[in-house]
């Protein structure tokens, strides 16, 4: 969409940019993959410029999301980088931190490297990787941060298991604090929820199902805030999914700890009755939880508890989502429904738009030290162009990601795409 001149200016569209205190209708000039121009409308000279029309649009930032598994290498049945990334794209979404659990683990620089490779190759979003904590993710010995450091990961994290050794995770803080990064915790206390599948209480009992108990995430969230107030080291809190675990956050941030946390859409949508059916769409990791824990994820996005919204996009194998649920695998694809799921909250007026934006971008990149989230002038320009009243059915069959595990098939969504730019070059548009 870029003129001849290498120049695009989007016009007529709502601007929301938080880093800016924006939100207003305002036009944005690109020039050469960088934010040139954001001024009142017809107030930029547009010679020889591509033109996009935004009216009734949104205009943002784009989204960042720090929390997605990309699933390769190893895992590329799954999902592979470049299908990761025009499911991200498709979704408004211009960078993603992607996990370590994959095959071999990201615990050393040659695999880091690797997926940056794959990522360029891709040419869609920007790919950060996340280093695991521990060598093979097996909670047991540090992996080498100042390696993967020096080959690009933006944070350490075990996601997927939770670091049991209260030692291993103490070192972690101190060490990542000598590269400026965020440690990325899983909270989950493994002899609490063991064999569990479900939120603990009426509803896994009824149908039958074991379960997993809110206090072991509580339990955990309460010892690593108690060890970044010891270690002075930052902590990121991935997936939050309890009222408990918000109030612990609460409490962390008026004292000014060095903490940071995270929620995914479908823990402020759905409670645990989603489950019912035996439906494994609907059977996730941390579980979805009561109608009251959903209240309090809400609650904390609105104050700021939870600063980020993030996916948590764990795609899988429509062969590991059917038969029993006790066998079926944790997880749900997010990267495409993250923006009308939040829109939701926009409608009900939990959340501002400029707290939605700020939350799936501004607060994201600030926690990886990502220059990205803004429309600053100097700036790539990442954006992402949305319609908030558009409507749309979502069709599983229809996703960019190379699965379709999600609980949301059929649902009638409102909130789309247009149009998603990374460095001044579109990347998406919605036909």
């Amino acid at each position: 969409m870029a003129g001849a001149n290498g120049k695009t200016l989007i016009s007529g569209g709502r601007v929301i940019d938080p880093a800016n205190g924006r939100d207003d209708k305002l036009d944005v000039l690109i020039d050469q993959g960088l934010i040139a121009a954001v001024d009142r409308p017809g107030s930029i000279p547009g010679d020889g410029a591509g033109r996009v029309d935004a009216s009734g649009m949104w205009v943002t930032p784009g989204f960042v999301d720090m929390h997605v598994h990309l699933r390769e290498p190893g895992y590329e049945y799954k999902e592979t980088i470049a299908s990761g990334c025009r499911s991200a794209v498709a979704g408004g979404v211009t960078s993603v931190a992607c996990m370590a659990n994959t095959n071999p683990v990201n615990d050393n620089g040659a695999v880091t490297q690797l997926i940056l490779a794959r990522a360029r190759a891709a040419g869609l979003a920007r790919v950060y990787p996340i280093g695991a904590l521990s060598v093979g993710l097996e909670g047991e010995h540090l992996a080498e941060f100042g390696e993967m450091y020096e080959a690009g990961i933006v944070a350490v994290s075990d996601d997927g298991r939770p670091v049991m050794n209260s030692g291993l995770m103490r070192r972690a803080l101190e060490y990542a604090r000598m590269f400026g990064f965020p440690v990325i915790a899983h909270e989950e206390d493994l002899c609490l929820s063991e064999g569990g599948v479900m939120n603990e209480g009426f509803t896994s009992m009824r149908l039958g199902l074991s379960g997993i108990p809110a206090a072991g995430e509580a339990a955990m969230v309460g010892r690593d805030i108690e060890l970044a107030r010891y270690t002075g080291g930052r902590l990121h809190l991935a997936h939050l999914s309890t009222a408990q675990s918000v109030e612990l956050v609460r409490r962390a941030k008026d004292e000014g700890l060095e903490v940071s946390a995270e929620a995914a859409p479908h823990h402020f949508i759905l409670d645990e009755t989603a489950a019912e059916g035996y439906n494994t769409n609907a059977k996730m990791y941390p579980p979805l939880r009561t109608a009251k824990d959903v209240e309090a994820i809400r609650a904390g996005l609105a104050d700021g508890a939870i600063d980020t919204i993030a996916t948590d996009h764990a795609p899988h194998h429509h062969d590991e989502k059917v038969g029993e649920f006790d066998r079926a695998a944790f997880g749900i694809v997010g990267l495409e429904t993250m923006l009308p799921l939040t829109m939701t909250l926009v409608r009900e007026g939990v959340l501002s738009a400029e707290r939605m934006v700020d939350a799936m971008s501004t607060a994201p990149a600030r926690n990886l030290g990502l220059e990205a989230g803004t429309l600053s002038v100097g700036v790539a320009a990442d954006l992402t162009v949305l319609d908030p009243e558009a409507e749309w059915r979502l069709e599983p069959a229809a996703l960019e990601s190379k699965s379709k595990n999600t609980p949301f098939g059929g649902w009638g969504l409102k909130g789309r795409v247009e149009r998603t730019m990374v460095g001044g070059r579109t990347v998406w548009e919605a036909a």
